[in-house]
């Protein structure tokens, strides 16, 4: 039995700046997508669309944007609509914590659209480039959950030799569930969502494969992890994570089945051939 070692959430103090770990997690997301996303315009069939390095960094401003507002009213209207209904100014109190993955999608899934407009791309070009740089930006995210103590797993039998006591969680080892996601959701989605992608796929094939993927590793991981305390397990025994992921999944599998009906890329010819793509 394993314990949860103590870490000092401020990596970094300067004067009376405090540099967290868990910012600066997102910072290594925000690096690594830059990095991973370059790589990928360089590649058939971006480069042979216009894709650039200016291009990536637009891309990834409009993304930010996406995560930092869609994480934290996803938050809001996901887990404590009421508390905030009650208390509207702590819906901007993001210091204090609280960021939703679902809402951050979300938030993305906007930031891509708009981005596609002004671009004038189709949606899924963009999604595709996109979904194979998202993974090592999640288990960066893990890690800092894992640093913080916080998201710890369910109950464990003593005997399993990673369970683990999270001070604040009580004496009772647990799962490190951070270390089950930054695995699932991190390593082996980034491993296959990249390797598929290497290869020219029908149009949105790539962008579909990472929400059945994600959802599938992340409804997994929820038998692991345990429910907020404010929710609890909400109908047919599920967490409000595995609730999300649901029609997550159910959204991967149409798209997937449309992509290889060659339905998008049908529109994306439809616009290519109005217009022009231009950068923003």
């Amino acid at each position: 039995m394993l314990i949860h070692p103590h870490i000092d959430p401020i990596a970094l103090e300067l004067g009376p700046l405090k540099i967290h770990w868990y910012g600066l997690t997102y910072l290594v997301a925000f690096a690594g997508f830059y990095l991973l996303a370059t790589l990928r315009a360089r590649k058939a069939p971006y480069a042979q669309t216009g894709w650039n390095r200016q291009q990536i960094e637009d891309m990834l401003f409009f993304g930010v944007l996406g995560v930092v507002l869609g994480g934290r009213l996803g938050y809001v209207l996901f887990y404590k609509p009421m508390h905030f209904l009650s208390h509207p100014a702590e819906i901007f109190a993001v210091w204090q914590g609280g960021m939703s993955f679902h809402g951050g999608l979300l938030g993305v899934i906007g930031a891509m659209a708009l981005y596609a407009w002004k671009t004038r791309r189709h949606f899924f070009e963009v999604a595709d480039l996109v979904a194979p740089c998202v993974p090592v930006g999640l288990a960066s995210g893990r890690i800092g959950n894992f640093i913080n103590g916080e998201l710890w797993g369910r109950l464990a039998d003593p005997s399993l030799p990673w369970a683990m006591v999270f001070p604040a969680a009580g004496p009772d080892p647990r799962h490190p569930s951070q270390l089950y996601q930054f695995g699932m959701e991190g390593l082996l989605l980034f491993a296959f969502l990249w390797w598929y992608g290497r290869k020219p796929r029908p149009l949105g094939a790539v962008a579909a494969w990472f929400l059945i993927g994600y959802g599938t590793f992340r409804f997994i991981a929820e038998y692991f992890r345990e429910p907020d305390d404010f929710l609890g397990l909400l109908a047919l025994n599920m967490s409000m994570g595995q609730w999300l992921c649901v029609p997550m999944i159910g959204a991967g599998v149409l798209f997937l089945v449309l992509s290889r009906q060659g339905v998008w890329q049908r529109q994306a010819d439809a616009l290519a051939s109005k217009q022009p793509a231009v950068s923003p």
